[in-house]
């Protein structure tokens, strides 16, 4: 809605952009598309918006209720101010202008994504596997994710409950997730098979489609989630957690 162009239905890119960020937030990367106005074109210049498709990126594309990474594609004489990061099939967009110089397909490109913001949403994302794990405890073993929003400075959890919630109800989910912050507990990721999952005891989210290799985030026994989201290292990064 940004750019005025809905590139779902316009970008069809064969290949896959391979994803770097849970390691890194800066890495030397190759344009393999452009698209300008709804078209793929071969170059754009100085002014112009624009979709770059990188061959790989540590840019995080919208996904599982984080929204996408901002941050440039930079290099001899030009810079792509990046404003958005989203999934076209297997390849990830970098929505956003260029500010300077020109930019064609084939050139290599210095990827940095904005680190600061990046912390912040991986501090919401992990906050929000302990208010998932908190709700369950606190109201029922019905509770499961609908939905989620997770940004730079709040997060949104939807689940569904048959009755309001109390006001003691969320002082004990809140003082439960605090409890959990404060325990600092290791924020640990590991890749498996889906049976080995489920063994492990991880939570699969409503309508998701999971491949043969998942990725298991788990802080302490409290919480075990299937997630290819971008966490913090450790619960007691996140500080504090407040229900507005």
């Amino acid at each position: 809605s940004q750019f005025g162009v809905d590139y779902n239905n316009v970008i069809r890119v064969d290949g896959t952009t391979r994803f770097e960020g849970y390691t890194e937030s800066e890495s030397l990367a190759k344009v393999t598309a452009l698209f300008h106005d709804g078209k793929a074109v071969e170059s754009i210049t100085a002014g112009q918006c624009a979709v770059v498709i990188l061959e790989n990126t540590p840019f995080y594309a919208e996904s599982g209720g984080q929204i996408g990474d901002i941050g440039r594609l930079e290099g001899n004489g030009f810079i792509f101010d990046v404003k958005d990061t989203q999934k076209y099939g297997q390849v990830f967009g970098h929505i956003g202008e260029l500010t300077q110089g020109s930019l064609s397909v084939g050139q290599s490109v210095n990827a940095v994504v904005d680190d600061v913001r990046r912390q912040q949403i991986s501090l919401n994302h992990s906050a929000t596997h302990l208010l998932h794990a908190a709700l369950r405890q606190v109201l029922g073993e019905h509770v499961a994710q609908k939905g989620s929003l997770v940004q730079d400075h709040a997060l949104r959890f939807d689940f569904v409950q048959p009755e309001a919630i109390s006001k003691a109800q969320l002082a004990e989910v809140e003082r439960l997730v605090n409890f959990h912050i404060r325990a600092n507990h290791p924020i640990v990721t590991e890749e498996m098979d889906i049976e080995s999952a489920k063994a492990k005891g991880a939570m699969a989210l409503f309508g998701e489609k999971y491949g043969d290799v998942v990725r298991v985030v788990t802080m302490s026994p409290f919480s075990i989630e299937l997630c290819g989201g971008i966490h913090a290292k450790r619960t007691g990064d996140i500080g504090l957690f407040k229900i507005l």
